[in-house]
Parts: C-alpha cells; structure tokens; sequence
C-alpha cells in the first residue's frame, strides 16, 4: 500500500481558544520571541495549511498559545493506495517475460 501523508493544521483553534480571533493579534507576540513576519504571512499562516514552517516560528507560536507541536499538527493519511502488483485474492501479479532481441545469424 502507498501511503500520502499530510497534516490538519490546528493554530486557528488553538488561538481561538486563547481569546484570539484576530490574525493581527499574533504580530506583535510573534515579534517579541524574536520572529518577524509580515500581515501576510501571519494571516497564510493562520488561514491555510503552512508546507514550510520554521522551529523558530513553531516554537514561538507553542510558547503563545501554551501548547505542544502535536497540539498544532496533527499528522494524517490524505491518500492511501493500493499497489497495482497484487491481485484482489492478495497474490502477487504473475511477472513479466521479457522477449530477447535476436539478431540475424549474417554468416
């Protein structure tokens, strides 16, 4: 099976647990663990799914929000596949016989 992993990202539920309801709030909290973000990417941070996030900002953001890592990502399957090799009693697919090129004998 071919597994995708991916991640829920809770920091909206966890702010909005604190009293936060406001991407701004985070600026200047942000700012004084020594992490300088711009409006927009607190509020990409907040509003989506980050792909990158530095231990730096992760750090600050559990130190905020009196927190965990785990309490922020939640790791999950997105998409589960089954491999094309097996058949549907779990056996595995017969191999392939691969044909020789054969020359013709020129003596």
């Amino acid at each position: 099976m071919i597994k995708k992993m991916g991640i829920a990202w809770h920091l909206r539920m966890r702010m909005a647990a604190k009293g936060m309801f406001q991407t701004s709030d985070l600026l200047p909290l942000l700012a004084e663990r020594g992490v300088h973000l711009s409006r927009e990417q607190v509020y990409r941070l907040v509003a989506q799914e980050p792909q990158r996030l530095s231990m730096d900002t992760l750090a600050a953001l559990c130190d905020i929000l009196d927190c965990q890592p785990n309490d922020l990502i939640e790791v999950r399957v997105v998409n589960a596949e089954l491999r094309k090799t097996a058949d549907q009693s779990g056996r595995a697919a017969p191999a392939v016989r691969r044909s020789t090129i054969r020359r013709p004998d020129l003596s």
